[in-house]
């Protein structure tokens, strides 16, 4: 039990430190840094040690790290991780300034399938990174964080809209600015606000101008162990901070094997980007480390990727949106995602492989089909798997309220996954014989 809430404690400090995948990706980096994983930079040349750690990230938005442990990737192949840093939020606009009857707005886009409704009334504050010219001229970038609630998009009163229980349809584009403080029209300008929360936070910085941003809302509420007998985690971004996290502390307990952690940007809104899981980012690194086509051929053919990416648990108010032998409960274990239109990259040989892990471990395994008259989300899996040609399996933990500002987990899915995760980084093959 102290295990688990260590390592609970901890996923919870890692998803507040992230509020946007740009200081996801900083946090992790900086972990991996303090264990001994050494930085590479792709527009460098690469003189990698056998018994090296390391870790890239392009965009800053996405990371791969990995470990030479096992000797030769061809022989061997490589057990990898993936997962992805982004979550549905709001982003701000480039001209986001706004004035409505003496209250200034910022004007946002809704990146991915968010949930809208449970955006209303919560206290927000406002992260990313911003790019800005020097005082010599120079173009750098820097994180910025408010870190305290400095945003509110309040409901419309039930006396003004008295069908708002019964029908209640969010219009994305003027419904959802939030308020920022009450101001005169024409007194505000966003970037120069930028600019001054930039040398706050960095009295050191020779900032002049700020030139552009990519900056998301996100909600102030922490983490949290819920329920009378604590059985559940809430918290924002659950999906998919939870297994980055737990594919990261995986990938530190590896002391053998070939192992490789990828967490890409950009899946919740179809992965392709330079730093997307559709993108070239994992295999450019797999061929840096085999050069020889031939040689990285045999090695992804005894390599096996696990796609990470929550599932949808059963919602007890909602039993009937699942198929009835296949709705997974929170607390009762990973869940392998199987869709036979290939939405996941699951197949009978990835998942009988994982079962006799969690066998040999004790750790439960649930599995989840979608109703078949309804539509299957997907995964980063199905687009690795096709892009590199290596065998794959889709697994998560199971979550409530997926997409909204703030998730449900069970206490106890998140370490269910670590082991697993572990287990299959240790692994010296993951063949299967015909």
């Amino acid at each position: 039990m102290q295990e688990l809430n260590t390592f609970n404690k901890d996923l919870m400090a890692f998803i507040a430190a992230s509020p946007t995948p740009f200081h996801a990706v900083q946090e992790m980096a900086s972990r991996l840094q303090a264990a001994g994983f050494e930085a590479l930079n792709e527009a460098e040349a690469w003189q990698l040690q056998p018994e090296g750690r390391y870790y890239v990230v392009r965009n800053g938005s996405a990371i791969i790290a990995f470990s030479n442990l096992a000797g030769s990737h061809v022989e061997k192949g490589f057990r990898m991780v993936g997962a992805h840093t982004d979550s549905p939020c709001l982003r701000v606009k480039p001209n986001p300034e706004l004035n409505h009857n003496g209250y200034f707005q910022l004007g946002v886009e809704v990146y991915g399938g968010a949930l809208l409704n449970p955006w209303f009334d919560r206290d927000l504050s406002l992260a990313g990174r911003l790019s800005y010219k020097t005082k010599a001229g120079d173009i750098k970038s820097a994180l910025i964080n408010y870190a305290k609630p400095i945003a509110i998009i309040p409901s419309l009163a039930i006396h003004l809209d008295r069908e708002a229980n019964n029908i209640r349809s969010v219009n994305p584009q003027k419904d959802i600015p939030p308020i920022v403080m009450q101001a005169e029209k024409g007194q505000q300008d966003f970037r120069a606000m930028l600019l001054a929360r930039l040398k706050k936070e960095q009295p050191n910085s020779d900032a002049a101008k700020v030139l552009d941003f990519e900056l998301s809302f996100y909600d102030t509420q922490l983490p949290a162990i819920v329920g009378l007998e604590q059985d559940f985690l809430a918290s924002a971004r659950l999906d998919n901070l939870l297994s980055c996290y737990v594919g990261m502390q995986a990938l530190l307990s590896n002391k053998d094997q070939n192992a490789l952690l990828v967490c890409n940007d950009h899946e919740e809104v179809g992965s392709a980007s330079s730093s997307g899981a559709d993108g070239p980012m994992l295999k450019s690194v797999l061929e840096r480390l085999v050069p020889n086509t031939e040689q990285l051929t045999r090695a992804l053919d005894r390599s096996m990727m696990v796609s990470a990416d929550n599932a949808h648990g059963i919602h007890p108010n909602f039993a009937d949106r699942h198929d009835a032998n296949h709705g997974p409960q929170l607390n009762q274990g990973p869940v392998i995602k199987i869709n036979h239109n290939q939405r996941y990259a699951t197949n009978s040989e990835t998942a009988a492989l994982m079962r006799h892990l969690a066998e040999q471990i004790e750790v439960p395994l649930q599995s989840f089909v979608v109703r078949t008259d309804m539509a299957c989300g997907s995964t980063i899996g199905p687009i690795t798997a096709s892009n590199l040609g290596v065998k794959t399996l889709d697994i998560g933990v199971p979550t409530f309220a997926m997409h909204s500002i703030r998730e449900l987990a069970g206490a106890k899915d998140a370490h269910y996954l670590y082991q697993l995760l572990a287990k299959f980084y240790q692994q010296k093959s993951v063949a299967i014989s015909a």
